[in-house]
């Protein structure tokens, strides 16, 4: 039995388009990454902990989309190679608010370059009005797709 006509079409889905940009931005963030011995979310561990110090492992799993667990590891490595620092005990609760060290800010700043050539080079074809505009666009498609958790369509 055929399934023609019943699927998504590629060409003009938003959400494939979104995940095939997702993923071209991925790989090209991870071939800059490389040489300097990061990928994509242990980049993405430190730039949020340069905003956001004392960030807990939880809230980076979060911000990074990756399971606690995978942070926790990833937060031990940094710790090991000088990155990062945590409280050897919770101030409260179970939480260990990790921090960067000199050596992970020089990290970043190296990454930070790095991450913001791909940027460059994605949206070089943009003018700055198409660039503010695809910002907003796209905030709003996840603020729609956030507020609707678990919204389904009429079953009619």
């Amino acid at each position: 039995m055929s399934q023609e006509g019943t699927g998504v079409d590629l060409d003009t889905s938003l959400g494939y388009l979104l995940k095939e940009a997702a993923s071209a931005l991925r790989a090209a963030m991870e071939e800059v990454l490389r040489p300097l011995g990061m990928t994509v979310t242990h980049y993405a561990c430190l730039e949020l902990l340069a905003q956001r110090p004392g960030s807990s492992n939880s809230e980076l799993a979060r911000g990074t989309f990756v399971t606690r667990q995978s942070m926790n590891v990833l937060l031990q490595s940094l710790e090991r190679d000088g990155s990062v620092v945590r409280p050897a005990e919770a101030p409260v609760g179970k939480a260990l608010p990790a921090s960067l060290t000199p050596k992970g800010r020089r990290h970043l700043a190296q990454a930070t370059a790095a991450v913001r050539s791909v940027e460059v080079r994605m949206l070089g074809g943009l003018a700055e009005a198409e660039q503010a505009t695809a910002r907003r666009l796209l905030r709003s498609m996840v603020a729609s797709l956030r507020d609707g958790a678990g919204a389904r369509p009429d079953a009619t």
